[in-house]
């Protein structure tokens, strides 16, 4: 059974990847305090090449990592803008939807604020997409009443159109959400940096007189890296957070709103 390092919390994967890390190193140079000075230079080539490849494999799954997370903090100013769009199109409906409208819309985007206040558990994003979804059926609802009476209004098809657009931005939002770095390329960070400390710590013992200490400081700057990729991974529970500032501000403008 392969352990998904997403189901733990970051404090724990820190502890725990330094552990490994240096253990690996300890153990390296173990084996190398026990094997013969004969060739030397060559394990030092070899020692360089590893290093280089783990270098790129960090930069390669950073790129990766921030990459989503670009791609979730688009999507927050996104969905913003388009509920900021809806709901100005919905004060040009006639009465009395346009305040039935509105307070839809100030309620569907205080969810979001809401939920975003803190690390939300899998249930908590399940009732807020499922409101969110009642809260979608209502407004088509409401602007199906509204074209049945006048289909030629200008106000309900710009109305229509926000609207799609807001819904498709809410599945845009998810998928960035769920868009996380496949387990087999952080299997594969790990793996590299658990051979290349381990194999410095091997180099390390062939000359018994040398310290500790650089690898150990290469050994946590690599257990450093591999937590912020981590946490650039995770949009809601780690260190690094999308700001939220955008839903903040287009419900302010929300409730600022007469209906």
């Amino acid at each position: 059974m392969i352990v998904d390092p997403n189901d733990y919390s970051l404090a724990i994967i820190f502890v725990v990847s330094l552990a490994v890390i240096l253990g690996s190193s300890e153990l390296g140079r173990w084996l190398g305090m026990r094997a013969e000075m004969k060739g030397a230079d060559s394990v030092s080539t070899l020692e360089g090449a590893i290093l280089g490849l783990l270098a790129l494999m960090i930069g390669f799954t950073f790129a990766m990592a921030l990459s989503r997370f670009e791609a979730r903090r688009d999507a927050v100013v996104a969905e913003a803008n388009a509920i900021g769009t809806t709901a100005l199109r919905a004060r040009l409906l006639p009465a009395p939807y346009n305040g039935q409208a509105l307070k839809l819309l100030r309620e569907y985007v205080q969810l979001r604020v809401d939920v975003t206040r803190r690390p939300p558990t899998p249930q908590e994003l399940d009732a807020v997409i499922s409101r969110s979804n009642v809260i979608q059926e209502a407004l088509w609802q409401q602007v199906k009443s509204v074209a049945a009476k006048d289909n030629a209004m200008v106000p309900t098809g710009v109305f229509i159109q926000s609207l799609n657009e807001m819904i498709d931005n809410q599945e845009k939002r998810l998928a960035a959400l769920h868009n996380r770095l496949p387990l087999i390329i952080l299997i594969a960070l790990y793996g590299v940096s658990v051979v290349a400390v381990g194999f410095a710590g091997y180099a390390s013992g062939l000359q018994a007189r040398y310290s500790r200490l650089p690898v150990y400081i290469t050994g946590i700057l690599v257990a450093a890296m591999v937590l912020l990729i981590q946490d650039l991974d995770r949009p809601g529970a780690g260190f690094i957070r999308v700001s939220q500032q955008p839903m903040m501000n287009t419900a302010a403008s929300l409730a600022a709103y007469a209906d």
